[in-house]
């Protein structure tokens, strides 16, 4: 009965991992101002539907903080990979190349991360 459980269990914990982490997979970005830009994002993830999938995507300045997050509503199961887009991110001058980085709602952050120079023009 015990071995039974463990089994059960291990198969639940399997299901939930199989999508792993979400992965950013391109990053395109535009200048729409003064120190404004707007960030074309692109992630892959296996989304397996309201429990496990991209949740959100975060672009990270040099010193880590967090300088915009797109929030992303529902799973995409069925589109993938799938591009969002975040405009009116404001960078100071100071900042030259971020990170954009992925989040699931399983794994957390730990998939491929991609940097991103800031045009000038």
């Amino acid at each position: 009965m015990f071995a039974a459980l463990i089994m059960l269990l291990g198969l639940s914990v399997g299901v939930h991992c199989y999508a792993g982490e979400a992965d950013v997979t391109s990053v395109e970005v535009i200048k729409t101002g003064e120190g404004t830009y707007q960030f074309q994002v692109a992630v892959s993830h296996h989304d397996e539907g309201w429990k496990h999938y991209a949740d959100r995507w975060d672009i990270v300045a040099p010193d880590g903080s967090i300088l915009g997050t797109r929030t992303l509503h529902h799973p995409h199961v069925d589109e993938q990979p799938f591009t969002r887009s975040l405009p009116g991110v404001k960078i100071h001058g100071g900042i030259r190349n971020v990170s954009i980085r992925a989040h699931d709602a399983v794994h957390g952050y730990g998939g491929k991360t991609l940097m991103a120079d800031l045009p000038r023009q």
